[in-house]
């Protein structure tokens, strides 16, 4: 079996594909409000380009797949996408990440076409605070997404909070208490300085407030399969939801790193906190063949940084982060 192993020994078996990076919410630590920077969409990879470019790196062992964006439910005709993908032998897993706006009319379809699991951005469920972070009251629209996502039969679903210090750290007892009602795993996130926008936002250590709501919640520490990603994990005693803590600042993870990234116009990122590039979907345009997109992919492969620099220069990525798909 193909793999792609990066200088420092690390598999790469997971891409998270933004098919746009136009979002409907305007996140603090995300966009800057009157953003219009977007890609042209004369640019943006079509379904097909999408779709024979995922499957090269499905052919060279990656077996898990997450739709981003911007909002990935914006792009139109995202459940046929996602089907095209979901059918690529040796896809293992397909999963999406959405704030959760537009997923009430495409929970149902999402599941049918083969997405397997959920992530959903909520920072809030003060509506006031939500408002402020996202630029929009639409804490409700989000809700009736969740609960059409579980009538749907996704499980899990994972809460994705970015804490921010002094703006929703109040919040994190409230959202914790909801995802044990619900049954979600809850996973809260330190802001990373990714743009301009990024390197506004405040966070602070979220290990010791993961210790701290353990504690306080009854919660022992679990180790999750498939999609865990780089969260340190507890649960409730029955199992019934878990509380994560992902730490890019406080304690990087990149060491066990595993994932690439690809922009809607097919420009192959291999760092969030790097500018490496290989600008894919302009190969793909000029008419080369698969063999040569391999050839390429597997050369990026080969120059992936060791780690970002978020804390020593914390400047260096100037991108949004819609802009490099999440």
């Amino acid at each position: 079996m193909s793999s792609l192993i990066d200088p420092f020994q690390r598999r790469i078996d997971y891409l998270r594909v933004s098919v746009t990076d136009r979002c409907d919410l305007r996140c603090t630590y995300c966009l800057p409000k009157g953003f219009k920077g977007f890609e042209e969409p004369a640019h943006w990879l079509t379904h097909a380009e999408m779709t024979r470019l995922i499957g090269l790196f499905v052919a060279q062992g990656v077996r898990k797949v997450r739709l981003t964006g911007g909002e990935p439910l914006l792009r139109r005709g995202i459940a046929s996408l996602a089907a095209g993908i979901a059918a690529l032998p040796g896809l293992q897993d397909l999963s999406l990440s959405s704030n959760g706006t537009q997923l009430a009319r495409h929970a149902q379809d999402l599941k049918a076409a083969g997405v397997q699991r959920l992530n959903i951005s909520l920072d809030s469920l003060d509506q006031g605070c939500f408002a402020r972070i996202t630029g929009r009251d639409c804490l409700s629209d989000v809700l009736a997404g969740l609960r059409a996502a579980q009538d749907a039969g996704f499980d899990p679903i994972k809460l994705n909070m970015v804490v921010q210090a002094g703006v929703n750290v109040g919040e994190v007892e409230r959202m914790v208490a909801f995802a044990k009602e619900r049954g979600f795993v809850l996973r809260l996130i330190e802001p990373m300085p990714v743009g301009e926008t990024g390197r506004a936002a405040k966070g602070m250590d979220l290990s010791v407030l993961g210790e701290s709501l353990a504690q306080q919640f009854d919660l022992i520490p679990q180790v999750l399969g498939q999609g865990a990603g780089p969260a340190r994990y507890w649960r409730s005693p029955e199992g019934h939801m878990s509380l994560g803590v992902i730490t890019p600042m406080s304690q990087h993870f990149c060491a066990s790193c595993n994932r690439v990234r690809l922009g809607v116009d097919g420009t192959l990122y291999l760092c969030l906190g790097q500018n490496d590039r290989v600008e894919l979907g302009r190969l793909m345009r000029e008419g080369v063949s698969d063999a040569d997109l391999v050839a390429a992919i597997r050369a990026g492969i080969a120059v992936k940084p060791e780690r970002h620099e978020f804390n020593e220069r914390p400047e260096k990525v100037v991108r949004f982060m819609s802009q490099t798909g999440g």
